[in-house]
């Protein structure tokens, strides 16, 4: 399978992207055994035609990166602004968000959160039951608009207070596991 990993991290002196590197470090390492895998550093640099090709040959495309403000850091947001093209990711036609062209493409969400777990599950919660997926749902329209289709989230909960790195990325694993053997 073709699989290209794109960390989607943004530095900053109080956040620094070292546990995003961590598990897109671990997603590269563990699905490279027996896949072909591409990866991008969006804060690296990169060239909008190299990614198109990268995304034309993927057959899954995951992304790492932080949750900042609900959505995608700025940095990610840019990049999908000017990657995802028309008339290459999507075109146009009578019956809205049914025209994606990457119809053959599937999409994961590999995401750190400052949020507790409970934040989403309890009914006092900051996010009134809603999971993970609710608060990615531009992200996930985004990518059905251009006819990816969806692969279940990963999230690490409570990164900033309560991280456990080993238990974390056996999590991760065990995630990667149930689609990639």
């Amino acid at each position: 399978m073709n699989i290209l990993v794109i960390n989607g991290h943004k530095y900053y002196w109080y956040s620094t992207g070292r546990l995003n590197r961590l598990l897109f470090e671990e997603i590269v390492n563990s699905l490279s055994k027996n896949n072909e895998v591409k990866t991008t550093i969006v804060e690296l640099g990169y060239e909008v035609d190299k990614e198109i090709e990268k995304y034309k040959w993927a057959d899954v495309i995951i992304y790492q990166n932080p949750i900042n403000w609900f959505g995608v850091p700025w940095i990610l947001k840019k990049y999908f602004d000017e990657i995802f093209k028309k008339d290459i990711f999507f075109t146009s036609n009578s019956k809205y968000g049914s025209s994606g062209l990457f119809s053959n493409k599937r999409y994961m969400f590999s995401l750190t959160s400052v949020s507790k777990e409970s934040d989403f599950t309890e009914t006092d919660g900051f996010f009134d039951l809603r999971n993970i997926d609710d608060i990615y749902i531009s992200q996930h329209k985004m990518h059905q608009f251009c006819g990816m289709k969806k692969m279940e989230t990963f999230c690490a909960y409570d990164v900033m207070r309560n991280f456990h790195t080993e238990r974390e990325l056996d999590r991760l694993r065990f995630h990667l596991n149930k689609y990639f053997n």
